[in-house]
């Protein structure tokens, strides 16, 4: 706990993506003097927070990682095309990830055990969304308008009937839809969809890109544009941040970071595996189909959104190195998918499609890393992988509650940082240096990831 002033208490923000938004509007909101520093624009195409489906789903309470999953790895390591890829070339460099990535599902009891915790952070996504979007006055960014996931046949929804089973547990409820009522509930789908389970509950973000900048804007706290290089730690913890513009001076810090923050939680002895769950959209201006809301094909695993730049394809998961050039063919196949999803989609000019690739960091069990660094005055909240936008307002509840003293409103021993290390608390690597350099941060990795458009 920061401790009390009559002056200011400073805290610096280090990312300005959604989730580092949302942080200092809490933040602000509590009387904090917040300062964001990120070395981009907010809400720019290099974030993940810009190129995401623009979901908000309280279904979204299911890891990738479950039981059996291991099964399927040499097919992923061979099959370009389905909706999980793992790179060849980066799989000596992954494998430790991977191994507990298979052991963190590896069972149902642990599946449940994590469901429960996603649950615990995503259940009410949709309503503090809603609540956020009317505080800062723009609630047209925000549709509460329903989430429709489509299946060829009542089998192929069955087949997942445990994980829809976990979702009834967690007190999620949602309408079948046999073919006619899926025909009048979204007609421009392809009549081989013959069932549908829709989730009334669920909401949609039809700007994600400009809503991180209202936010921010609306949160009144400082930007600075620079890269950070390291934490300045006092007598009494972190008291600046070193960046390639200089050190701001503070008296805490969250880290909010995306995928630079494993290495900045590294330089002071907190080591999280993180890697990059390459996610990539396609976007089709002036489409001639409208959707009545998004829609989530079982076959394509991708979220099929309406939004300001037209309809968007989001999903894919590639696992490969962050830096990594894009493989254009993953947003061709979302294409594709498209067009065989929408009848009236199939001879649409492909030539103006605009395509993107972005990196969402991810923890191998799934959960993204909230609570108090080994250093007293750091906190991180990152590693939300492709759940990002869905937990923000509530990550930032917690982060306010944690910096301000108070108790949480749910269980945070899921979310610790330390619970990747073998035997409890880590111990900072630099507990003696005033000055804990990032060097590979210092050699240009932004803060955020570094996501990539093209038309």
């Amino acid at each position: 706990m920061i401790a009390q002033s009559t002056q200011p208490r400073r805290i610096a923000v280090i990312g300005a993506g959604i989730i580092g938004a949302c942080t200092a509007l809490a933040l602000t909101r509590e009387g904090f003097d917040v300062t964001v520093i990120d070395a981009e624009r907010p809400g720019g195409e290099q974030a993940a927070s810009y190129g995401n489906g623009a979901f908000i789903s309280p279904a979204s309470i299911i890891p990738m990682s479950v039981p059996g999953l291991w099964r399927k790895i040499p097919g992923y390591l061979l099959d370009r095309t389905g909706p999980l890829t793992i790179g060849w070339r980066s799989l000596p460099r992954l494998t430790p990830w991977l191994l507990r990535f298979l052991v963190a599902g590896w069972t149902e009891d642990r599946l449940r055990k994590t469901s429960t915790a996603l649950t615990s952070l995503l259940t009410d996504g949709p309503d503090r969304h809603l609540s956020l979007a009317a505080r800062i006055g723009r609630d047209d960014l925000i549709r509460r308008d329903g989430l429709l996931y489509a299946y060829p046949n009542r089998d192929a929804y069955l087949a997942e009937a445990h994980l829809w089973a976990l979702r009834r547990a967690a007190g999620l409820s949602w309408r079948e839809l046999d073919a006619d009522a899926l025909r009048r509930e979204e007609p421009a789908l392809s009549t081989r969809y013959e069932f549908g389970a829709l989730v009334e509950s669920g909401a949609h973000c039809v700007d994600p890109g400009e809503y991180v900048r209202a936010i921010l804007a609306a949160s009144g706290a400082g930007l600075v544009q620079a890269t950070v290089t390291g934490l300045m730690r006092g007598a009494g913890g972190i008291s600046a941040i070193r960046t390639d513009q200089g050190h701001l001076d503070c008296d805490g810090a969250v880290l909010a970071a995306g995928m630079g923050a494993a290495r900045l939680a590294a330089a002071i002895g907190d080591h999280i595996p993180l890697e990059a769950e390459r996610g990539y959209h396609v976007e089709l201006c002036n489409p001639p189909i409208q959707l009545r809301r998004p829609v989530m094909p079982s076959d394509g695993k991708m979220a099929n959104t309406m939004t300001a730049g037209g309809l968007r394809a989001a999903g894919q998961v590639e696992l490969s190195r962050a830096d990594a050039r894009p493989d254009w063919r993953r947003a061709d196949i979302l294409l594709a998918h498209l067009a065989s999803t929408y009848p009236a989609l199939a001879s649409v000019d492909r030539n103006g499609v605009r395509r993107w690739q972005g990196n969402r960091p991810s923890t191998p069990d799934g959960l993204p890393v909230i609570g108090a660094a080994s250093v007293p005055g750091l906190w991180y909240a990152f590693g939300h992988g492709h759940l990002g936008l869905n937990a923000a307002p509530h990550t930032a509840c917690m982060v306010a509650d944690m910096i301000s003293g108070r108790g949480s409103d749910i269980d945070l021993a899921p979310f610790s940082p330390h619970r990747f290390a073998r035997t409890g608390r880590t111990t900072p690597t630099n507990s003696s240096d005033p000055v804990v350099e990032a060097s590979a941060i210092a050699a240009g990795i932004h803060t955020k990831p570094q996501g990539k458009a093209r038309t």
